[in-house]
């Protein structure tokens, strides 16, 4: 069966905190704006109970209710929204392609936002009490609710022995739960050194999860120890897991790179190794995933896409169009001698009026036109005849060696 086709000028691959926000940029940006999300709009920020640190919101916000405002300044500005799960994209080229069970959208540019999932330990009913139920995955967003209660922090890497120290700012006790024998830790030295000095920290050593127990919300972790098989009940108020987390770029591998973590390498514009495709939020290898961070990183993708859109129909229809030839003068404001060669340029566009397209790229503001010229210095000239290149002049620009080489192209 023959797939239907659809045209966008940008389509957001997720649909939590930092594809909405990319979406809203281009939307805003009026471009034909497509947010495909398999499940639900909002991503993890949904299952936060309560967020206290995203500016603007004094009194705080539920994570579906802030999401909830995101999907509605998204609609107001015009964006299509699908649910729907990606089966694959094909990214290479001017046009790309993301592909869905009946349709293939086809896009100038992409915004890859599908996030990821903290890692399970995969003990008994742990599904029953993820995320408000009692288990939690980010200490940052959640601590405040456990002010004066006794937490479970699993996992002994930097994440879970940092995040837990943060905890005992607020819970009268953090225990955690260590695979490794007593005294060894994941974690960096400083902060083993500190996690094991403070007080309200307790260890429990060769221990992983292997039940939770509890009736409309956790009340117990079941932990067994790994060398004995002895059960251990731990008490808790709720139980926060550090043990890793997984990014979703399982469809993206072989065409973006990629850390070994398996997240996606951005440059700070969010730009991936692929022109006109992006990434933004817990997607992309980062310091911090918070939905403030999140926001962000779709703001800056958001406008990426908008200029790449913009310079792609300029560099098509102007800088390489094929019924007039050109010349490209590719310069920087704050060079001299760049600006000395401007004088002379604009000389030779009014000897060549109607006959060459001149046109003068300022790469202090536009590298990336420069770029896809194949030329990082400046002064330069290029050639362009019939849409395509035929010389670039870096050294001796000059009236003589200029009239020259337009004699073979005018």
């Amino acid at each position: 069966m023959d797939k239907k086709v659809e045209q966008f000028d940008v389509v957001v691959i997720g649909g939590g905190a930092a594809g909405m926000t990319a979406a809203i940029y281009c939307g805003r940006a009026r471009l034909k704006t497509l947010l495909i999300e398999k499940s639900l709009l909002g991503g993890l920020a949904t299952y936060t109970n309560e967020i206290e640190n995203y500016p603007g919101f004094p009194e705080g916000q539920t994570g579906l209710g802030l999401m909830k405002l995101f999907e509605q300044q998204a609609k107001k500005f015009g964006v299509k929204i699908k649910l729907t799960d990606v089966k694959g994209v094909q990214l290479e080229g001017k046009t790309k392609i993301v592909e869905t069970f009946r349709v293939n959208y086809e896009a100038k540019a992409v915004i890859i936002a599908t996030g990821g999932k903290p890692r399970l330990t995969g003990a008994i009913n742990e599904q029953k009490f993820l995320f408000d139920k009692g288990i939690s995955f980010c200490a940052t967003c959640d601590a405040a609710r456990f002010t004066d209660k006794e937490v479970l922090v699993v996992g002994s890497g930097d994440a879970a022995i940092e995040e837990g120290m943060f905890l005992t700012k607020f819970a009268k006790k953090v225990r955690v739960s260590v695979i490794h024998d007593e005294g060894i830790m994941d974690a960096n030295k400083i902060a083993q050194e500190q996690a094991l000095k403070n007080p309200k920290m307790e260890f429990i050593w060769n221990t992983m999860v292997d039940e939770y127990v509890g009736e409309d919300i956790l009340e117990q972790v079941i932990l067994k120890n790994v060398k004995t098989g002895e059960k251990i009940p731990v008490r808790v108020d709720g139980c926060f897991l550090f043990i890793g987390y997984i990014p979703n770029t399982e469809i993206f591998k072989g065409q973006i790179n990629m850390s070994k973590g398996g997240y996606i390498i951005t440059n700070e514009n969010m730009e991936t190794n692929i022109p006109g495709v992006f990434a933004a939020g817990d997607v992309r290898e980062k310091f911090l995933k918070q939905v403030a961070t999140a926001v962000g990183d779709g703001a800056i993708a958001g406008v990426g896409a908008e200029k790449y859109i913009a310079e792609t129909e300029i560099f098509e229809n102007e800088i390489l169009r094929k019924d007039l030839p050109g010349m490209v003068y590719l310069w920087c404001a704050t060079d001299e001698k760049c600006r000395k060669l401007l004088t002379l340029i604009e000389q030779v566009e009014q000897e060549n009026n109607h006959r060459l397209c001149v046109n003068k790229i300022d790469i202090y503001k536009k590298m990336s036109m420069a770029e896809r010229l194949g030329v990082v210095d400046a002064p330069c000239c290029v050639f362009i005849k019939e849409g395509k290149v035929v010389k670039i002049l870096k050294e001796d620009i000059s009236k003589e060696t200029i009239d020259s080489i337009l004699q073979e192209i005018v």
